[in-house]
């Protein structure tokens, strides 16, 4: 997503002398991607951010797979995902290939006593239920019911939630997220056929400056690892920043469907894209309005993608026995479609009230024990005639 940002004190120009009221000096840091190719940041720091005091070990959080060539629709239950304390603890990845993560998670507290960090992913945070703030080295973030929040790899943060009560639909990638390349001109700005433009974004602020000294501990992934390891000074001692490189949050509720006179495909639901797989939104819209039209979507086959549907909320149409949490799996290789009657119900209607988000992948998933957990065991079975 290439729009600037920047936030509190920064120098008049990048990589000169830049000092504290007492003269001692402020330490930049480049916090970039794709070598120094990619999007970037530089930030100003009060310590050297490059100081560790101790190395307390690792934890081998790799997910493995349980059906590793799958050929079988899913259903899973996802809010038969136990809510547990912790944050990274509660994240369960249900499927899984080699470009990204997906996992579910009921987190019921806030993490304060550390700090966490995936330099392999991006992260890409849907909020089910709850609401709270992204805190982050770059500044904060709120976020509600409805929100993407998009996290670039190396991005410090913590989770402060409001209440227990939250369901987090996670995505992680390791190529980097973007907004679909087709939504913007060659400047990079979103045009005007855009189902969403910037003022939509909600960007970084409240940029807190902790100048402490101590032990702090930071829990980094990488590698399918979990690293933890004690810095020296607090990680939000940021001062300044400026930069196209941070994180930044989206509401699915400020997603502006595009409709047509017959059923449009799901690439104009595509709110973000990677090179090996995309997201959509399937928000409320109004139906398709030629005379003929039939609302529900046609039968298709998954040549090339598994498609994962995660429902979020309203009337699912093209599905029968769906609720909130549930996610779908229709592996590459076979046809789906509506449920039988969902066709015929779909005849007539004027709009759709659903709301659910959507991953198709260009590479196999992977099937985890989580999710055969959760698993109703019978959904590949649902489109056979009833008698």
């Amino acid at each position: 997503m290439p729009l600037y940002h920047r936030l509190g004190k920064i120098p008049a120009k990048r990589h000169t002398q830049f000092k504290k009221p007492n003269g001692d000096f402020y330490y930049e840091q480049l916090f970039g991607t794709i070598g120094f190719d990619g999007m970037s940041s530089l930030m100003y720091h009060e310590h050297r951010p490059t100081q560790v005091k101790e190395i307390r070990g690792a934890k081998d959080v790799a997910p493995q797979a349980v059906l590793e060539k799958n050929m079988r629709s899913l259903k899973l239950i996802g809010f038969d995902v136990e809510p547990e304390s912790d944050y990274l603890d509660s994240r369960k990845t249900v499927l899984f290939n080699k470009d990204c993560h997906i996992s579910l998670a009921a987190p019921k507290s806030s993490f304060n006593d550390y700090f966490y960090k995936n330099v392999d992913a991006d992260e890409l945070l849907f909020i089910h239920k709850g609401s709270g703030t992204l805190k982050t080295m770059l500044g904060e973030i709120p976020f509600e019911y409805g929100d993407y929040l998009v996290i670039p790899r190396g991005v410090i943060y913590q989770l402060e939630f409001d209440s227990e009560d939250n369901r987090l639909f996670i995505v992680e990638s390791f190529h980097p997220i973007y907004t679909p390349k087709r939504y913007r001109n060659w400047f990079g700005q979103h045009l005007e056929s855009s189902p969403y433009c910037e003022r939509d974004f909600k960007l970084p602020g409240n940029l807190q400056t902790h100048d402490e000294k101590g032990e702090f501990l930071m829990k980094i992934k990488k590698q399918g690892v979990l690293h933890s390891l004690v810095y020296a000074t607090h990680p939000f001692d940021v001062v300044g920043w400026d930069g196209y490189n941070f994180p930044y949050g989206f509401s699915i509720h400020n997603f502006e469907p595009i409709t047509g006179r017959v059923h449009q495909p799901p690439p104009v639901h595509q709110t973000f894209e990677t090179s090996a797989f995309v997201v959509c939104s399937f928000c409320p819209r109004l139906y398709d309005y030629h005379p003929l039209a039939v609302p529900a979507p046609y039968n298709h086959s998954n040549i090339d993608s598994d498609e994962v549907l995660y429902y979020v909320d309203g009337d699912f149409m093209s599905r029968n026995d769906i609720d909130q949490g549930y996610i779908t799996l229709h592996p590459a290789g076979i046809p789906h479609g509506p449920h039988p009657g969902s066709m015929e119900r779909s005849i007539g209607k004027k709009k759709t009230e659903e709301l659910a988000v959507m991953v198709d992948t260009f590479a196999p998933l992977m099937v985890t024990q989580a999710a055969l957990d959760i698993d109703d065991g019978k959904y590949y079975k649902s489109w056979l005639p009833h008698d």
